[in-house]
């Protein structure tokens, strides 16, 4: 079973990194990172950075692929970028189709998500509805052959539900022991409907002033 990570310039490291630990995991999976032409990524900060030695011309048809988010993913998606037209050709052939966090505009300018009950980060619901999907604040959807996460952490979440399906749950809780992925957060605050408002419109508008500054760079 072949498994494609997009990157691109930008990306949300834990959003790839995530799914990545658990997917290499899977016994019988081939973890391919890929991008629109080989050689080092950054992501979103600039520290982190991946020699990626596959095309999207390599995986032209993976069984399952994979989009993580980033700012980036906004300009991704208007303008067409090279990773929407690959999702939209391998998405004909793949197992499953998912995405974390701000991939999900990704898939929805590939035409994935047109009708589809969908999750994202939540900065981005009013975005995603714009190209026809349905947000959702699940955590997790599985809607047919496409699974899209929440917000960065939340890919973790979207892998394990995702080994679950095509390996079976016990598969799944092992990978799960294996990483210790046990969350107990110190605080209560993970999503817009739990979150004090105050801190809800601060993260606001730190997300977006980010944003602009994006769009404006």
């Amino acid at each position: 079973m072949q498994i494609a990570i997009a990157l691109f310039e930008g990306f949300t490291a834990l959003d790839a990194i995530g799914p990545y630990q658990v997917f290499t995991n899977l016994p019988g999976a081939e973890v391919v990172l890929c991008a629109e032409r080989t050689g080092e990524l950054a992501d979103d900060n600039g520290l982190l950075r991946l020699d990626v030695q596959h095309t999207f011309d390599d995986v032209a048809s993976p069984d399952v692929l994979l989009v993580p988010g980033g700012l980036i993913t906004r300009a991704l998606a208007r303008d067409r970028a090279p990773v929407v037209d690959w999702v939209a050709a391998a998405h004909e052939r793949t197992t499953w189709t998912t995405s974390v966090c701000t991939g999900a505009l990704v898939l929805a300018a590939a035409g994935v998500l047109d009708g589809r009950p969908a999750t994202t980060h939540w900065i981005a619901y009013d975005e995603l509805a714009s190209y026809g999907a349905h947000p959702t604040e699940q955590r997790v959807v599985v809607d047919g052959k496409v699974v899209t996460a929440a917000g960065v952490s939340a890919g973790i979440d979207m892998a394990l539900t995702l080994v679950g399906m095509i390996a079976g749950e016990e598969m799944a809780q092992a990978i799960q022991l294996g990483i210790e992925y046990d969350p107990q957060p110190p605080y209560d605050a993970g999503a817009p409907s739990k979150a004090p408002p105050e801190i809800l419109q601060l993260v606001t508008d730190v997300m977006r002033a980010d944003e602009q500054a994006v769009r404006s760079g």
